[in-house]
Protein backbone atom coordinates (compact mmCIF):
# COMPACT_ATOMS: atom_id res chain seq x y z
CA UNK A 1 0.00 0.00 0.00
CA UNK A 2 2.75 2.44 0.94
CA UNK A 3 4.76 1.84 -2.23
CA UNK A 4 1.58 2.26 -4.28
CA UNK A 5 0.88 5.62 -2.62
CA UNK A 6 4.49 6.75 -3.10
CA UNK A 7 4.29 5.78 -6.76
CA UNK A 8 1.08 7.72 -7.25
CA UNK A 9 2.60 10.77 -5.53
CA UNK A 10 5.70 10.60 -7.76
CA UNK A 11 3.49 10.39 -10.84
CA UNK A 12 1.44 13.35 -9.58
CA UNK A 13 4.66 15.31 -8.97
CA UNK A 14 5.84 14.67 -12.54
CA UNK A 15 2.41 15.53 -13.97
CA UNK A 16 2.37 18.74 -11.95
CA UNK A 17 5.73 19.72 -13.43
CA UNK A 18 4.44 18.99 -16.94
CA UNK A 19 1.30 21.05 -16.34
CA UNK A 20 3.40 23.87 -14.88
CA UNK A 21 5.69 23.94 -17.90
CA UNK A 22 2.66 23.95 -20.20
CA UNK A 23 1.05 26.81 -18.28
CA UNK A 24 4.28 28.82 -18.43
CA UNK A 25 4.60 28.19 -22.17
CA UNK A 26 0.98 29.26 -22.68
CA UNK A 27 1.49 32.45 -20.69
CA UNK A 28 4.73 33.21 -22.51
CA UNK A 29 3.18 32.58 -25.93
CA UNK A 30 0.23 34.87 -25.18
CA UNK A 31 2.56 37.55 -23.82
CA UNK A 32 4.88 37.30 -26.83
CA UNK A 33 2.07 37.44 -29.39
CA UNK A 34 0.53 40.37 -27.51
CA UNK A 35 3.77 42.36 -27.74
CA UNK A 36 4.18 41.45 -31.40
CA UNK A 37 0.66 42.66 -32.16
CA UNK A 38 1.18 45.81 -30.15
CA UNK A 39 4.65 46.93 -31.26
CA UNK A 40 5.60 45.06 -34.44
CA UNK A 41 2.61 43.99 -36.50
CA UNK A 42 -1.02 44.84 -35.64
CA UNK A 43 -2.15 41.98 -37.89
CA UNK A 44 -0.89 39.69 -35.12
CA UNK A 45 -4.08 40.50 -33.19
CA UNK A 46 -5.91 38.20 -35.62
CA UNK A 47 -4.25 35.06 -34.22
CA UNK A 48 -2.85 35.74 -30.78
CA UNK A 49 -2.84 32.25 -29.33
CA UNK A 50 -4.59 29.11 -30.56
CA UNK A 51 -7.03 31.04 -32.75
CA UNK A 52 -7.76 33.94 -30.39
CA UNK A 53 -8.78 36.80 -32.67
CA UNK A 54 -9.09 40.21 -31.04
CA UNK A 55 -8.46 42.23 -34.20
CA UNK A 56 -11.90 43.87 -34.02
CA UNK A 57 -11.18 45.04 -30.47
CA UNK A 58 -7.75 46.28 -31.57
CA UNK A 59 -9.35 48.22 -34.41
CA UNK A 60 -12.08 49.60 -32.12
CA UNK A 61 -9.83 50.85 -29.32
CA UNK A 62 -6.25 49.89 -28.55
CA UNK A 63 -6.68 50.75 -24.86
CA UNK A 64 -9.51 48.23 -24.49
CA UNK A 65 -7.37 45.71 -26.37
CA UNK A 66 -4.48 46.24 -23.94
CA UNK A 67 -6.86 45.89 -20.98
CA UNK A 68 -8.36 42.60 -22.18
CA UNK A 69 -4.99 41.14 -23.10
CA UNK A 70 -3.52 42.23 -19.77
CA UNK A 71 -6.33 40.43 -17.96
CA UNK A 72 -5.82 37.28 -20.05
CA UNK A 73 -2.04 37.32 -19.48
CA UNK A 74 -2.34 38.06 -15.78
CA UNK A 75 -4.91 35.30 -15.23
CA UNK A 76 -2.80 32.81 -17.16
CA UNK A 77 0.23 33.76 -15.07
CA UNK A 78 -1.72 33.39 -11.83
CA UNK A 79 -2.88 29.93 -12.87
CA UNK A 80 0.75 28.96 -13.52
CA UNK A 81 1.65 30.38 -10.09
CA UNK A 82 -0.94 28.17 -8.39
CA UNK A 83 0.61 25.13 -10.05
CA UNK A 84 4.05 26.33 -8.93
CA UNK A 85 2.79 26.48 -5.34
CA UNK A 86 1.59 22.88 -5.65
CA UNK A 87 5.10 21.91 -6.81
CA UNK A 88 6.52 23.65 -3.75
CA UNK A 89 4.19 21.59 -1.56
CA UNK A 90 5.55 18.40 -3.14
CA UNK A 91 9.09 19.59 -2.37
CA UNK A 92 8.40 20.59 1.25
CA UNK A 93 5.99 17.97 2.53
CA UNK A 94 7.31 15.32 4.87
CA UNK A 95 4.98 12.33 5.09
CA UNK A 96 6.35 11.26 8.47
CA UNK A 97 5.14 14.53 10.00
CA UNK A 98 3.01 16.10 7.27
CA UNK A 99 1.70 19.03 9.29
CA UNK A 100 4.26 21.81 9.01
CA UNK A 101 4.00 25.58 9.01
CA UNK A 102 5.60 25.81 5.54
CA UNK A 103 3.06 23.49 3.94
CA UNK A 104 0.20 25.20 5.77
CA UNK A 105 1.38 28.57 4.48
CA UNK A 106 1.57 27.23 0.92
CA UNK A 107 -1.93 25.79 1.13
CA UNK A 108 -3.26 29.09 2.48
CA UNK A 109 -1.47 30.95 -0.32
CA UNK A 110 -3.05 28.67 -2.92
CA UNK A 111 -6.44 29.46 -1.41
CA UNK A 112 -5.84 33.21 -1.58
CA UNK A 113 -4.49 33.12 -5.14
CA UNK A 114 -7.40 30.94 -6.28
CA UNK A 115 -9.82 33.43 -4.72
CA UNK A 116 -8.04 36.25 -6.56
CA UNK A 117 -8.21 34.32 -9.83
CA UNK A 118 -11.94 33.73 -9.35
CA UNK A 119 -12.70 37.36 -8.58
CA UNK A 120 -10.46 38.66 -11.39
CA UNK A 121 -12.08 36.25 -13.84
CA UNK A 122 -15.52 37.53 -12.90
CA UNK A 123 -14.28 41.09 -13.40
CA UNK A 124 -12.74 40.18 -16.77
CA UNK A 125 -15.94 38.50 -17.94
CA UNK A 126 -17.99 41.53 -16.87
CA UNK A 127 -15.58 43.83 -18.68
CA UNK A 128 -15.87 41.75 -21.87
CA UNK A 129 -19.68 41.81 -21.61
CA UNK A 130 -19.54 45.58 -21.18
CA UNK A 131 -17.36 45.84 -24.29
CA UNK A 132 -19.79 43.71 -26.29
CA UNK A 133 -22.62 46.07 -25.31
CA UNK A 134 -20.56 48.82 -26.92
CA UNK A 135 -20.92 46.99 -30.26
CA UNK A 136 -17.48 45.40 -30.14
CA UNK A 137 -17.49 41.89 -31.54
CA UNK A 138 -15.46 39.64 -29.30
CA UNK A 139 -14.96 35.92 -29.73
CA UNK A 140 -15.82 33.61 -26.89
CA UNK A 141 -13.12 34.07 -24.28
CA UNK A 142 -14.25 31.12 -22.14
CA UNK A 143 -11.20 29.09 -23.19
CA UNK A 144 -8.90 31.86 -22.01
CA UNK A 145 -10.76 33.25 -19.02
CA UNK A 146 -13.12 30.57 -17.73
CA UNK A 147 -16.16 31.43 -15.67
CA UNK A 148 -14.43 32.18 -12.37
CA UNK A 149 -16.86 30.12 -10.33
CA UNK A 150 -14.61 27.06 -10.46
CA UNK A 151 -11.78 29.02 -8.87
CA UNK A 152 -14.08 30.46 -6.22
CA UNK A 153 -15.14 26.91 -5.35
CA UNK A 154 -11.50 25.77 -5.38
CA UNK A 155 -10.56 28.66 -3.09
CA UNK A 156 -13.27 27.65 -0.62
CA UNK A 157 -12.23 23.99 -0.60
CA UNK A 158 -8.53 24.80 -0.27
CA UNK A 159 -9.32 27.29 2.51
CA UNK A 160 -11.07 24.52 4.46
CA UNK A 161 -8.08 22.22 3.90
CA UNK A 162 -5.78 25.00 5.12
CA UNK A 163 -7.81 25.33 8.31
CA UNK A 164 -7.64 21.56 8.86
CA UNK A 165 -3.89 21.73 8.30
CA UNK A 166 -3.55 24.53 10.88
CA UNK A 167 -5.45 22.41 13.38
CA UNK A 168 -3.24 19.45 12.50
CA UNK A 169 -0.16 21.55 13.29
CA UNK A 170 -1.63 22.45 16.67
CA UNK A 171 -2.40 18.81 17.51
CA UNK A 172 1.01 17.67 16.29
CA UNK A 173 2.82 20.26 18.44
CA UNK A 174 0.68 19.31 21.46
CA UNK A 175 1.60 15.67 20.97
CA UNK A 176 5.30 16.55 20.76
CA UNK A 177 5.03 18.43 24.06
CA UNK A 178 3.31 15.55 25.87
CA UNK A 179 5.88 12.91 24.86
Amino acid sequence: MKTETNGILKIMHVLTWIIFIGACVKTGAILYSFFVSLFINPVGAENLYMGLNLSSLYAYNIEYYVNVMSLIIFLSGLKAYVIYLVIKIFLKINFVQPFSADVSLLISRISHVALGIGILTLIANSYCKWLMKRTVTLPSLQDYLGSGSEFLLLAGIIFIIAQVFKRGIEIQSENELTV
